[in-house]
């Protein structure tokens, strides 16, 4: 008798008092057998794979612990491991944030509709977002990824070349039915300023790696969240990404005209590589950042101090964390001590400002324009290079390089369309491309005074 009252037992979900639960009564008829079910939202960061956040199978049902130290109150969604496979509405469309409150109750009973990855391509975006790749090879961190450009509107009309701003969680900026928190509508802003009579700017939007995320966009590991993969993601961008957008596109890829802007965790990186690669980023947007994942940003950003004149736009919310703006005063007072002047660092502080999407959307025109539309760089770049000569272009085999008078070169380097240095070396003034397949190439030269890139033709 006892053993049949163990195996009745085991059949019921059992919640101690005053324990919180969620508990799925549905999933949707397709959900494949065997995948795990996780919730993302502010309580974990939207982290959509994170094993602390896993519900367990019960019956036909599956239930999560919700752990005490989360809020009474937050959002979230239901997934499947990742963004791409995210809860969707009753059609298989775009659902809002769930709103989990457990006032008055222990435990909320909710029904999953859809899987987001059955709605047909989302339709509120203008002919200007185009997909780059649906695949895009990263070397660094051997795997995969989805990126999509915002062309200016006149792109395919002129032979104009354009500043670059690269974007982190790249399913928030253009698209609400995509989102998986809200959207930053980058794109109706672009277009206003285009209607203003700004000439445009390209904007490279990378997807978040859902269950990577984390990883991805933090340095340093944190004890209780883990990461640290954030040095491979920088170096991603700056050695595989931009330098094939460099090639495949009309932009202007001198560090005077290329930013890097993201929030949150997303904000964080920004502000690594900003400061981590300081040769090729002069505009930085860093939004609600999350400093407090690792205190190692602040001991880098003084290491690494002011090695070229830049733009630091810094954003905050009064109904954020009650210690975000404290932190993030203390990394303006950082980049000051180490050389940044008072044009160089501005830091918004709105009080009904919340750690969401609508907020950064709210506030994205204000940090494009400062960044990109207002006053140039005090850079010696321009100067420098204004003198600077590098012929044939297009070549058959050698190039030819005249540096001004004065000009002291540390390194001179070409890189193929994939971001893999050729290894070639400047002999006496002239790099021998011989060698090298027909294609597009780009020479890195650094210098004392700045960073100059040259696209190459080799034919």
């Amino acid at each position: 008798m006892r053993k049949i009252k163990l195996f009745l037992f085991l059949l019921v979900p059992v919640f101690v008092s005053g324990q919180r639960a969620i508990v799925i009564t549905s999933l949707p008829a397709n959900t494949p057998e065997g995948d795990a079910i996780y919730l993302a939202g502010s309580v974990n960061d939207w982290n959509p794979g994170s094993a602390g956040w896993t519900f367990s199978p019960w019956n036909s049902q599956h239930v999560l612990s919700v752990p005490e130290s989360a809020a009474n109150t937050f959002q979230g969604k239901i997934t499947r491991g990742s963004w791409a496979t995210v809860e969707g509405n009753a059609a298989g469309g775009f659902l809002p944030n769930r709103n989990f409150n457990f006032t008055g109750t222990d435990t909320l009973y909710i029904q999953v509709l859809s899987w987001e990855g059955s709605a047909p391509p989302p339709t509120d975006l203008p002919p200007n977002v185009v997909v780059m790749d649906d695949d895009f090879f990263m070397p660094e961190l051997d795997r995969n990824r989805r990126i999509r450009l915002f062309l200016p509107s006149n792109y395919d009309t002129t032979d104009d070349h354009y500043p670059v701003l690269y974007m982190h969680d790249g399913q928030n900026l253009f698209s609400a039915q995509e989102s998986f928190a809200g959207e930053w509508e980058v794109d109706e802003a672009m277009l206003n300023f285009e209607s203003e009579g700004y000439n445009g700017a390209i904007i490279v939007a990378i997807d978040n790696g859902g269950a990577e995320r984390i990883n991805e966009y933090t340095p340093w590991a944190n004890p209780q969240y883990g990461g640290g993969d954030g040095a491979e993601y920088a170096a991603f961008i700056v050695n595989t990404l931009k330098p094939h957008i460099d090639i495949e596109y009309r932009t202007k890829p001198e560090r005077e005209f290329t930013g890097i802007m993201g929030s949150s965790l997303g904000g964080l990186i920004s502000h690594y590589t900003g400061m981590e690669y300081q040769e090729v980023f002069s505009k930085i947007g860093v939004f609600s950042p999350s400093f407090w994942f690792n205190s190692n940003i602040y001991t880098h950003s003084a290491a690494q101090g002011k090695q070229a004149p830049a733009k630091y736009f810094f954003l905050a919310g009064g109904q954020e964390s009650a210690n975000l703006i404290s932190q993030v005063n203390q990394m303006v007072t950082v980049m000051s001590d180490a050389g940044f002047t008072n044009e160089e660092l501005r830091f918004d502080i709105h009080p009904n400002g919340q750690h969401s999407e609508w907020f950064w959307a709210d506030e994205f025109p204000v940090a494009f324009e400062w960044l990109f539309m207002q006053g140039d760089l005090n850079s010696t770049t321009n100067d420098a290079t204004e003198t600077l000569r590098i012929y044939p272009n297009p070549t058959d085999a050698m190039v030819y390089i005249h540096f001004p008078e004065g000009m002291k070169t540390e390194d001179v380097s070409i890189f193929d369309a994939t971001g893999r240095n050729t290894h070639l070396r400047l002999d006496d003034g002239s790099i021998n491309m011989g060698e090298l397949s027909p294609g597009f190439y780009l020479l890195h030269i650094a210098t004392q005074d700045g960073y100059y890139i040259q696209k190459i033709v080799k034919r």
